[in-house]
């Protein structure tokens, strides 16, 4: 592919491993650690047991793709995510899911990451997410819940509390212990 040329959702299907498509580019994104890949499945799957409970919405492990339509960003790739749009199969979802988790690798620290990570969470807003939990299981500040509504201002959960989605997952909760898991 040339300079010139922006890559597609289409390129994006041909990449392996986990990527995603920002201004008109496959950005490739590492492999997690154990303990973060950990915590993203183990959010996972209580939102699963909550999506079989309800009927409504699915969940998503890390590196199911979410196709946007943003100026610059045309994917995501959360890990971990709740999505009530259509079922599309073997494609990726269409629109971004109401709830997204990024869990922080090992070498997510320091002012660059945290700019990365909330650019992320804007786009994750202006494409239509409600809540956005930035996960760190280095710091005692586990959960960094966030919202659309108030971005600026994200709940801060620890050991020993109980974190929810609300408002894009109402009624579900999940302990933040159970990160450690």
């Amino acid at each position: 592919m040339s300079l010139s040329t922006r890559a597609t959702i289409d390129d994006l299907y041909r990449v392996e491993g986990k990527a995603e498509l920002v201004n008109g580019e496959i950005v490739h994104v590492a492999p997690v650690g154990e303990d973060p890949g950990t915590a993203g499945f183990e959010i996972a799957v209580n939102l699963r047991a909550y999506a079989r409970g309800t009927g409504r919405g699915r969940a998503f492990p890390d590196g199911v793709g979410f196709t946007v339509h943003l100026p610059h960003r045309e994917a995501f790739s959360p890990d971990a995510a709740y999505h009530v749009g259509p079922h599309r199969g073997m494609r990726c979802a269409e629109g971004a899911p109401i709830f997204a988790v990024e869990v922080h690798s090992e070498h997510d620290d320091g002012p660059a990451a945290e700019r990365e990570m909330a650019a992320k969470r804007a786009d994750s807003f202006a494409a239509g997410t409600l809540v956005v939990w930035d996960v760190d299981l280095l710091s005692p500040e586990v959960i960094r819940s966030y919202t659309a509504s108030d971005p600026d201002h994200p709940v801060i959960l620890r050991r020993g509390e109980r974190a929810d989605a609300e408002p894009a997952v109402p009624g579900w909760h999940m302990a933040v212990d159970e990160l450690f898991a």
